[in-house]
This record gives C-alpha cells, structure tokens and sequence, in this order.
C-alpha cells in the first residue's frame, strides 16, 4: 500500500463541487487514520486563507479546493472525531489556518514534526525526514508559490499530494520508535496539547500597530507619529491591492521615512525601498501620510508591562536551568521536558505541594510522573 520507491500508485482526486466533497467525505470516514496538510497564500494576499487541503488515506489521495467550495462543514466530523487519526506534519500553523476560517474543532492528532523532536532528531522538517526514512526527495520549489492560483498547476498539484503521501508511513515508523524508547505517552501529551491550538491573534491588533515595528520605540514623539501616518497608509493600500503590506512598503523602510522625513519627490526618489513603480502611483500620498505626522499630536509607545517579581524570575531561572539539563540528557530541545507556558506558569503560581503541581499538570501526567518530584524540588530551593 505505501511503495517506498519513487513511484506513486494512488489515485489522485481534485475535490471542486458539493458533490465531489459529499462523496470524498464518505471515504474518508470509512478510515481511522488520515494524513492532512494546508497550502495558504499568506505571502501573496493581505487576508490571509486557506487555499487547498490535502488529504490521503494510504489508497487515495486528495486536494480539496477552498476557493471553488462555499461549505466546507462536511469535513467538520473528520477533524472533530476521536475515533479518526489526523496525521499532520507541523500541524500548528494549518490548525491555525483551518480554526481561523472554518472553526473546526480537533481530536486525535499525530504530529510527525513533533515525534521527531521528542525522538531528539536533528532534522524534522518533512523533506529530510522522508528522505532519511524512504530515500523520496520533496521538491521545494513550490514553497512560497501563490496557491490561490486557478488552475493550479498539474506540477503543483504533484508538489501539494506529496505533503501527505507518505505521511502514514512516517507515523508508523515514528510511533514504533517512540513506545520503543519510552516516549508514546509524551507525544500524546503533546499531540492533545495540539488539538487545542489558539486561532486568535492573541491580541495583536490592540493598539497603533506602528509600536510593533523593530526601531519604532527609538524614535522621538514627533518622528512616532510620522511612522503611525505611514503605517496607516501602508495598510489601507495593501488592502485596496490585495497584498501583504510588506509588498507596499518594508519596515525598514517605514522607519527610515519616519527619521528622515521627506519633503519632496527629489528627496523621495534619493531613498532605498522605494521603486519607480511606488513613487509614481503612491509618492504623492506618502508625502502627505508624512506632513499629517509632522503636524499631528506627537504620539508615545505604550508603558512596558511592570516588571515581574524577583522571586518569581528566580524560580523561573531555576527551572529553566533545570530543562535544559534534563534536556540535554534527553537529547531532545527544551521545551519537550516542559513546555514554555506552563514552566512560566509553574514560576508564576509556586505550588508548594504535590498536589497542587499536579492541578497544574493534569493533562500532562506523564511528564508529573517522570519531573514533578524534580520540579518541586527546584522551586522549594
């Protein structure tokens, strides 16, 4: 069923009508193990979307078009069952993607990028894993390519079915390896951590996004709010042309506009970043962006968040020395032996007793059985 030659034997479906979805729905609920995988177009729209959803069952393997299809509900069960396996490779950022803008819920993953961490490999992108494990070569060229394209490319098409072919295979073998050396109920630990991934953008939209611009802290008050004039104009243009606002203007280039401070389209065309193509449409209105700072209100970054208690960064430093002895005596990266968030959350609420360590890592019981004593131990000294 899974050649370990070059030579792909499943059939290949484009999944484009209701149709074609409701039929592909019911194979794939007839399987308890599927691979998946996400292609967006994040580098080549200013919203961001999903645009192809590769799936494979070991017999067939499947791209499914978001762009032809107005409902995708169907898949909502699949994603959502604990009695079916969804294999991913990096899974974090296509349930992102897929929570964003569908909603689905998850149950019952398999990350292969996570087992080959926890595995302590020192390559877990999927190319060199399915080159070290089948000797299959992923052709990479299609990385970055805009996947909101149609028609897709049959060389794309090719390029999307092989994120997924071999992922079952890979599972097999990763999950063999992990009971043998003790590790299957850490990456489970992991893989239901996974399900759970945050879509939102954590708050990221708060405030003058200008503040979030490397440099933008160092300016003066009245050179902030020039760049806040740009910013604003930078993303208003990148949503009227459908692009990333960084294809409009770079932030080094925000940065530079806001200290030096143009004033006329010579001074404009001496700058770097700035092309013939930008200066002719939108030099005018960069000009303007730029005087409205200069006699705008001065503008000051937002108070820094109050810094955290002595005691509490001490506790903080202990345990993450600790990690990273455990770690290296796993042979796999930090965050493996304790996830950053609930090390930080340890720090913060200092359980004195083992059973309040334990409320703290109830859905992690392996690592409480094999760490706690250690972690108490670090925190008490």
């Amino acid at each position: 069923m899974y050649p370990m030659d070059r030579t792909i034997t499943a059939d290949l479906s484009w999944i484009a009508s209701p149709a074609e979805l409701k039929e592909m729905v019911v194979d794939l609920s007839r399987h308890t193990r599927l691979a998946v995988d996400t292609e967006s177009n994040s580098l080549h729209a200013y919203k961001e979307r999903v645009c192809l959803i590769q799936f494979s069952t070991g017999e067939k393997d499947y791209l499914v078009d978001p762009l032809a299809l107005k409902d995708l509900s169907l898949l909502g069960p699949i994603f959502a069952s604990p009695q079916i396996e969804k294999i991913f490779h990096a899974a974090e950022y296509d349930l992102i993607c897929l929570k964003r803008d569908y909603h689905f819920q998850f149950a019952n993953l398999f990350d292969t990028m996570l087992a080959g961490r926890i595995l302590g490999r020192n390559e877990v992108g999927l190319a060199p894993m399915l080159e070290a494990e089948f000797g299959v070569h992923l052709d990479k060229r299609f990385q970055r390519a805009n996947w909101a394209r149609r028609p897709l490319p049959a060389e794309w098409q090719a390029y999307a079915r092989l994120d997924t072919h071999y992922l079952l295979p890979l599972r097999d073998r990763l999950q063999a390896e992990l009971v043998a050396r003790g590790r299957w109920e850490l990456a489970l630990e992991d893989f239901a951590r996974m399900c759970h991934t945050d879509a939102s953008n954590g708050g990221h939209n708060n405030g003058n996004p200008c503040w979030r611009i490397s440099g933008s802290r160092d300016l003066s008050a009245q050179e902030a709010s020039v760049l806040s004039e740009l910013c604003a104009f930078r993303e208003e243009q990148a949503r009227l042309s459908d692009v990333p606002p960084f294809k409009i203007l770079s932030n080094e280039t925000l940065l530079s506009l806001a200290v030096q401070q143009p004033e006329t389209f010579e001074d404009l065309e001496k700058m770097r970043g700035l092309g013939p193509w930008l200066l002719k449409h939108h030099g005018a209105r960069i000009l303007d962006a730029i005087r409205r700072g200069r006699t705008s209100h001065p503008i000051q970054p937002p108070p820094p968040q109050p810094k955290p208690k002595e005691d509490y960064l001490n506790r903080l430093e202990a345990l993450r020395a600790w990690r990273k002895q455990t770690a290296e005596e796993m042979g796999v990266p930090s965050d493996v032996v304790l996830p950053r968030d609930l090390m930080e959350q340890i720090a913060q609420i200092n359980p004195r007793q083992r059973d309040d360590l334990e409320a703290l890592m109830r859905n992690l019981p392996w690592r409480m059985e094999h760490f706690g004593s250690a972690i108490l131990s670090v925190i008490k000294r």
